[in-house]
């Protein structure tokens, strides 16, 4: 007898990074930021060691006031247990470069940096 299943693992955390980042969701991009993480955005110092709360709202703020509203994904490379994505935010009138770095923490890809230029 031959028994065979198939597993549905649906959208990647990767993926889901990505389609957040192209619906310009910083609520949904917020829920793989790790505990801890640096966030770097164009001509501000870069914030290091910042907690989950206030990543979020700094992110949130930046995404609405440049009013984002899509991504385009350059490029995605893993490399062990880390993971790079690199792309395009549109804003309403420019776009930015983002490049985030995450770490795999169990089974979840959790974000621990963030640079927007």
């Amino acid at each position: 007898m031959i028994v065979t299943t198939s597993v549905y693992e649906g959208p990647s955390d990767a993926d889901n990074i990505v389609n957040a980042l192209k619906q310009g969701n910083a609520g949904q991009l917020a829920n793989y930021f790790d505990n801890f993480l640096d966030i770097k955005f164009p001509e501000k110092d870069e914030l290091k060691n910042v907690g989950k709360t206030q990543a979020t709202i700094a992110v949130k703020s930046f995404f609405e006031e440049a009013k984002i509203s899509g991504f385009d994904l350059s490029s995605q490379r893993e490399n062990e247990g880390t993971m790079y994505l690199t792309g395009k935010l549109t804003g309403s009138s420019k776009t930015y470069s983002l490049t985030l770095l995450m770490k795999s923490r169990g089974d979840k890809l959790s974000i621990i940096k963030i640079r927007i230029n």
